[in-house]
């Protein structure tokens, strides 16, 4: 099924696109939560009408997004885990533990957004980027020490 998204959602598309999505997401989620509307001639000649608005909102989101993406380029997260020998961790870190690290330091992001390919293994220093919209992705440092006893 064809939709016309409402909103940003980051795993179809911006503001305004249309999209093809599979009929039960569209029925189930998309439609139902306001988030897209059915892709139709008249729905069409709508966004078409509100299309200089929807430009307003993708400026206003791309803005804002590169301003979180300022405030995180200095950012470093230092995480505390159990060493065995040779620097192997006894656990590994996850987005889970960076999300916490930056929530401590008042960084406020979505736990989704820290694009982390594998969970981290041994100690050392690693810069891992955060999606914070379409084409901005930022890093922060990361480093993970042995936890003293």
């Amino acid at each position: 099924m064809k939709v016309i998204l409402k909103e940003t959602i980051e795993t179809l598309g911006i503001i305004g696109s249309e999209v093809k999505v599979a009929d039960g997401y569209a029925r189930n989620y998309l439609l139902p939560q306001g988030k897209a509307v059915e892709s139709t001639p008249q729905n069409h000649k709508i966004f078409e009408q509100e299309k200089a608005n929807v430009e307003i909102q993708i400026a206003k989101e791309r803005n804002l997004a590169e301003e979180t993406a300022e405030m995180l380029k200095g950012v470093t997260c230092s995480i505390a885990a159990k060493v065995a020998e040779e620097d192997q961790l006894y656990g590994s870190v996850t987005t889970h533990d960076i999300f916490n690290c930056l929530k401590d330091q008042d960084v406020l992001i979505e736990r989704r957004m820290i694009l982390l390919s594998e969970p981290i293994k041994s100690t050392g220093t690693y810069k891992i980027p955060i999606r914070v919209y379409k084409g901005v992705e930022p890093e922060i440092t990361v480093e993970v020490v042995p936890e003293s006893k």
